[in-house]
């Protein structure tokens, strides 16, 4: 099955990419969760107005990835969130508060989709969070979860 991928999808491809995929990946899992659509001489058309956006937010080449690496390496992050006793939160920490962390913090605007987190952060303290930002630049950063009453 020939299809175009709408989101990034591990392993698979980035947005705009026209990708062959098994039948039943592609209609089971691609096509109901929204990541891809069919392809079709129209939807190519589309293509090239999913890579223009995918174009204006991405980090443009292995020199700029290692410069953000370097800002986020620098980075104070922190966070606050509600707990209780020992430390635990009440609910836990979004990939969408971190980004948000991180720019209030100076740092570059980051995707949230691109973050890789180490499960999910429900405790208070030191956290390491991944973010992939070019295929050959991984960047890893400190977040520091402060609990608040």
């Amino acid at each position: 099955m020939k299809i175009i991928l709408t989101h990034e999808v591990s392993n698979l491809g980035t947005p705009g990419d026209v990708v062959e995929v098994k039948d039943g990946y592609g209609r089971n899992f691609l096509l109901p969760k929204g990541y891809a659509i069919r392809w079709t001489k129209g939807a190519e058309k589309q293509v090239t107005v999913i890579k223009r956006a995918r174009d204006a937010r991405e980090i443009r080449d292995l020199g700029q990835a290692n410069e953000v690496k370097d800002q986020l390496a620098q980075l104070k992050v922190s966070l606050s969130a509600r707990s209780g006793n020992g430390g635990r939160l009440f609910g836990s920490i979004t990939p969408s508060e971190i980004v948000d962390a991180v720019k209030a913090a100076g740092g570059p605007l980051l995707d949230r989709r691109r973050l890789e987190l180490p499960g999910q952060i429900k405790t208070t303290g030191a956290h390491q969070v991944k973010v992939k930002l070019h295929p050959e630049v991984t960047a890893t950063f400190p977040v520091n979860v402060v609990g608040a009453k």
